[in-house]
Order: C-alpha cells, then sequence, then structure tokens
C-alpha cells in the first residue's frame, strides 16, 4: 500500500504542482475564502466524495468510503486562507490580489491536502474505513477550527484520528519534523485601556499622562516576566498596538494596549490573567491613572497524540528515508487552532520542511512555501492515514 501512495503521489504531482501556484496567486483572507472554497469542493466531487461546503461558514468537508472493514474514520486537516500583506516576490505566480498573499503556506497546506484526497481515492477499494477531509478557513485569525467543530466537521462519521501539517523554513525541503507533546503555545489576546486627565502640553503636572503611564505599563510587564516567572516554563507577552494622544500640545488622557500573550504551560497559563492586572493596577495606581482590562482566552496549545506522532515517524522512515525525518527538540511559541480539533480527538501535526538557502520565514512578505515539499507532504499524510486502521 505505502508503495502504490509513492507512485499515485508521483503520478498526480505535476496537476498539484499547478493547483498551488493558482492558489497562491489567488489568496483570501480569513472567513472569505469563497474561491478557494469552491476549487477544493470540485475537485472533492470530481474524485467522488461526499462534499459538504459552508461547514464553518467557508469550510468544506469530503468524506472518501472505503470498503467498510473498518469502522473508523481517520481526519485529514488543511487549512486555506491567506494573510493582508502585500507580496514582495517576482514570482510568475505571485498574488493578483492587492494587499493579500499566501504568506504562511495555507496555499501548499491545500495542494497537500487535495493531493492527499487524489492518491487516496485511487486507492479507495484496499482503505478498510472512511477518511474525512477538513479543508478549515480562519486558521490565521484562529476562528475557523471552532466555526467547524460547531457544525459538526467531527460528526457523522465521528472522526477517530485527525492528522495535519505546517511548513516550516527552518527545516530543509521534505524534512518531516515531528514532536509528540507540547507542540506550539497557547495564544491569548489581551487589551488595556489607560484613562489619565488631559491637560496643557506645557502643564504636565496638572494633569495624569495617559502615555506616560501606558510606556510604564508596558515596561512593568516586560521586566515582571524575566523576575517573576519560571524561566523553564516560558511567557511571551508582546504589545503589538499604542493607540492613544490627540495633538502634540494636549496631555493624552486615554491609552489603548492591544498585546498577544504565549505560554506553553497550563498551570502558568491560568495564572497569567491575575497576575498581569496586577502588574496594571498597581502600575496606574502608583501614577494616578484608572485602567480596564480585557484578558481572551483563545487558542490552546497544540497536543501531539504520542502514538500518533510515532505513526508518523515509522511513515516517514519506511517511505521517505530517516534521513527526512527530525525529532523537534521544543515546542513553537507560535499558535495553531488545530488544537480546538485536538481538545476533541486525538490529533497529531507534524512540521513540513519548505527551507532552502534564500528562504524567508513566515508571515515575510516575500515568502514562498515552494513545490518541492509537495509529495513529501502528500505522502506522509497519506501513508499516516492508511496506516492509521493497523493501530
Amino acid at each position: 500500500m505505502l508503495q502504490a501512495i509513492s507512485a499515485e503521489t508521483h503520478r498526480v504531482l505535476p496537476r498539484l504542482v499547478a493547483l498551488r501556484q493558482h492558489l497562491h496567486a489567488h489568496p483570501e483572507l480569513s472567513g472569505e475564502e469563497y474561491r478557494t472554497a469552491d476549487c477544493v469542493a470540485e475537485l472533492l466531487a470530481e474524485l467522488g466524495l461526499e462534499v459538504k461546503s459552508g461547514v464553518g461558514r467557508t469550510g468544506v468537508v469530503g468524506l472518501l468510503t472505503g470498503n467498510g472493514r473498518d469502522e473508523r474514520t481517520v481526519g485529514v486537516r488543511a487549512d486555506m486562507d491567506g494573510l493582508p500583506i502585500a507580496e514582495q516576490t517576482e514570482l510568475p505566480y505571485r498574488s493578483q490580489v492587492r494587499g493579500v498573499m499566501h504568506a504562511c503556506g495555507h496555499d501548499l497546506h491545500t495542494a497537500i491536502g487535495l493531493g492527499t484526497a487524489m492518491v487516496l481515492a485511487s486507492l479507495r477499494e484496499s482503505l478498510p474505513g472512511r477518511v474525512k477531509f477538513l479543508f478549515q478557513p480562519a486558521e490565521e485569525t484562529a476562528q475557523g477550527a471552532r466555526w467547524m467543530v460547531d457544525d459538526g466537521a467531527l460528526e457523522d462519521p465521528r472522526v477517530s484520528a485527525l492528522f495535519a501539517l505546517h511548513c516550516f523554513p527552518s527545516l530543509p525541503v521534505g524534512v518531516i519534523g515531528v514532536r509528540p507533546g507540547v507542540f506550539t503555545a497557547a495564544a491569548d489576546s489581551l487589551v488595556i485601556e489607560v484613562f489619565g486627565r488631559s491637560g496643557h502640553g506645557a502643564r504636565p503636572h496638572e494633569a495624569v499622562d495617559a502615555i506616560w503611564v501606558a510606556a510604564n505599563v508596558v515596561t512593568a510587564l516586560q521586566q515582571g516576566i524575566s523576575r517573576m516567572h519560571n524561566p523553564l516554563r516560558p511567557v511571551v507577552l508582546s504589545i503589538g498596538q499604542m493607540q492613544g494622544g490627540r495633538a502634540p500640545n494636549i496631555i493624552c488622557d486615554h491609552v489603548v494596549l492591544k498585546g498577544t500573550v504565549r505560554s506553553l504551560d497550563p498551570q502558568t497559563r491560568t495564572a497569567l490573567p491575575t497576575w498581569i492586572e496586577q502588574i496594571v493596577a498597581q502600575t496606574c495606581a502608583a501614577f494616578g491613572a484608572d485602567y480596564r482590562l480585557h484578558y481572551g482566552n483563545g487558542t490552546p496549545s497544540v497536543i501531539n497524540d504520542p502514538h500518533l506522532t510515532h505513526l508518523v515517524e515509522d511513515c516517514v522512515r519506511t517511505l521517505l528515508g530517516a534521513q527526512y525525518l527530525q525529532a523537534l527538540p521544543e515546542p513553537s511559541m507560535g499558535a495553531e487552532d488545530f488544537a480546538v480539533f485536538c481538545e476533541q480527538v486525538p490529533g497529531t501535526m507534524f512540521r513540513l520542511g519548505v527551507g532552502g538557502p534564500t528562504s524567508y520565514p513566515l508571515h515575510h512578505p516575500s515568502f514562498d512555501g515552494g513545490d518541492g515539499a509537495i509529495a513529501p507532504g502528500v505522502m506522509t499524510l497519506a501513508a499516516a492515514a492508511v496506516s492509521y486502521w493497523r493501530l
């Protein structure tokens, strides 16, 4: 079966390359993946899968039925959305949508997901059970997985195990990076409003400068992380937006800080809202300001199932060779809403190397995942799905 997967992957590879480049040229933002979803649904229907569109708003689900000897359903997930970034490449297939591009490789993920469906559809008579393909919208806004779960994407039939990948420029092209257990960080949102008292810029002592207080809040939070948290339980707090002020000669009375909080340890994550509020409250009080704080629990950590992760390892060794397998020594502080699926069913995500001598990082305006990793990605996902029924 594994050799048949390899042969079929290489047979359909030219079509997948063309498809990936088409998707790259026509990116769509989170929740707006209408053309991408239509392309996915059309191809899945062409393969004879049972297709449902509009699952989780713009998500697509395709169900492939095997010979019925096993009642379990294996899931394969791929995300579809692009980013609000203006592409800065000279690729012949560069984005044709102003201000939008596939800077995180979801064009590659979608093509690989469709390639996996093409390969397994050609082998359907040999598949003991069913394969459910989940093409997810809005990963970049960490909403799509929840939309699909709430719409019943994992049910009817119930998914027993779920596999996914994410391209990774830090690994050479085609290398598969695996890690059981904690794989990504939990990502929460933070909004802090600082309220001061306005006044003339020439007489700051008569006012309460919200910009100055907000700057001290940011400094206190950053310093506090390094001195008050266990360094063996990483936390990253980044303030990405600071808004306030009306004119150069008016003391600002209202500042809004917006940021993200990343953590790996569940107990640390639970304690963070209280700790952050204490720092903000004490800092504002010291300078005569008031505050309002909103801490939003966002995406949890991806926790890779050990058995499924080891299954992926075995597939890579058999199909690609041990030289294409790399154990990842540490989790990523990035986040992935694949975690929402993994709260419902056992799952594992692996890294797919797309790196080369001139690679750019994810979310860079010159990033391109390329076509070299398509075949390794398809073979690994297809082999993992087939091998699951042997567990």
